[in-house]
């Protein structure tokens, strides 16, 4: 009898210590950022675009594994996943979705939340306010024997159909609250890590505010319309008090009554330089500043180096 007593208490100090040392080493894991439901992995997060990727390293640090959706170089209208990246959606803890009608989560959001029904998706830019679309905006022509109570009976319409500009990440205002938006979620799916999160978080935003002041100096009292192929940066020229046109309409290519548009435009305000982004053809621009001696200069708005590529931005646009 004695010796099945001191058996069952063997066993039961043994069972002790393997519980205590799975919850130890469970803790560690955690505190290092490791993926508690997949021990040895980082937190898997995935992002729909590359300027995200900065924002997630900077707040996750080395407690992350990011992976992007859609490729700098790629149109984020007309992209399509991998079965790769399919195949990383479905054991990632987190997708940080822009969330602001994006083409690309507009076509694969659904699909991407149904392949990992348990992986948390963080809303970037919610209080973020979002400003019409101007991608949809017709030429003046196309107007012709409309009264002004029809067109904005139109305009009214347009508005409220959402179409809404997706291009939030443009504003590095937008930016930090799309930061603080990703800083809540790594703190739900790794709360044991909070305060190191925290800390990312604050150390990057302050490199924004900086960014910001930096970019208001730089861009003050400029007040030539800003002539640029995709009207991607819109969120940009409302912080900063800038006009810009877009030649692109629709996403389509421009005719050759909208080139000649814009060279009036450009002519009538003495325009000098003229910007395209990388994702895109840039012919139409070169024909728009070969007839009005103006010069040609790439603008990303999707480069994975947020704060370096966002000053060059700037730097381009005061060459307006």
């Amino acid at each position: 009898m004695k010796k099945n007593r001191l058996a069952l208490v063997i066993i039961v100090i043994i069972t002790t210590g393997i519980v205590l040392g799975y919850l130890a080493v469970d803790r560690i894991n955690t505190e290092n950022g490791v993926n508690p439901t997949n021990p040895g992995e980082k937190i898997g997060v995935i992002v729909s675009i590359a300027p995200e990727v900065e924002f997630v390293k900077a707040v996750g640090g080395d407690k992350v594994d990011v992976t992007l959706m859609v490729p700098s170089t790629a149109d984020v209208h007309t992209y399509e996943p991998l079965p790769s990246q399919l195949s990383k959606v479905s054991s990632a803890q987190m997708y940080v979705m822009i969330g602001s009608q994006l083409e690309f989560e507009n076509n694969y959001m659904d699909k991407l939340r149904s392949s990992n029904p348990n992986m948390l998706v963080v809303n970037s830019s919610e209080g973020i306010e979002l400003i019409p679309s101007s991608e949809g905006d017709e030429t003046e022509e196309s107007h012709e024997g409309e009264t002004a109570e029809t067109h904005e009976d139109e305009t009214e319409d347009h508005h409220e159909h959402g179409i809404m500009d997706a291009h939030v990440w443009t504003s590095p205002r937008n930016a930090k609250i799309m930061v603080n938006n990703i800083y809540e979620g790594l703190v739900e799916v790794d709360p044991e890590n909070k305060e190191y999160y925290q800390k990312n978080r604050d150390e990057y935003l302050a490199k924004l505010d900086e960014l910001d002041r930096n970019t208001t100096e730089l861009l003050e009292n400029k007040t030539k319309p800003i002539l640029i192929y995709h009207p991607a940066f819109a969120y940009y020229a409302k912080d900063y008090n800038l006009t810009m046109t877009g030649v692109m309409i629709n996403d389509e290519e421009p005719s050759p009554q909208r080139i000649a548009m814009m060279v009036d435009i450009a002519q009538e305000n003495n325009i000098t330089v003229v910007y395209v982004e990388p994702q895109y053809d840039p012919k139409f621009m070169e024909t728009i500043a070969s007839q009005i001696g103006a010069e040609v200069l790439f603008v990303n708005d999707l480069d994975e180096n947020y704060l370096e590529n966002m000053k060059n931005v700037g730097i381009a646009f005061s060459k307006s």
